[in-house]
């Protein structure tokens, strides 16, 4: 997982490179927040956690193991052609 590195805080606001960054990165972001939100609420409900909320964690947890197999395979991809 990268880490978004933002250029100098300016008064313009974020560069084009920094939200083309941020656009690439988002799929990544997204998983992250689907897995943040499900694990929340599965221990807010404690020992009343159902079926569906640990089936919502392993299908968040699922979605961030696809996303880093695929960001791994386009790293391969572009390492081989450079």
């Amino acid at each position: 997982m990268s880490i978004i590195h933002l250029s100098a805080v300016n008064d313009e606001g974020p560069t084009a490179a920094d939200l083309a960054a941020i656009e690439r990165e988002w799929p990544q972001i997204a998983a992250d927040l689907e897995l943040l939100n499900a694990q929340i609420e599965l221990m807010k409900a404690g020992p009343f956690a159902s079926v569906l909320d640990w089936r919502r964690v392993r299908r968040a947890e699922r979605r961030m193991l696809d996303l880093a197999g695929s960001i791994a395979d386009r790293r391969t991809e572009t390492e081989g052609v450079a």
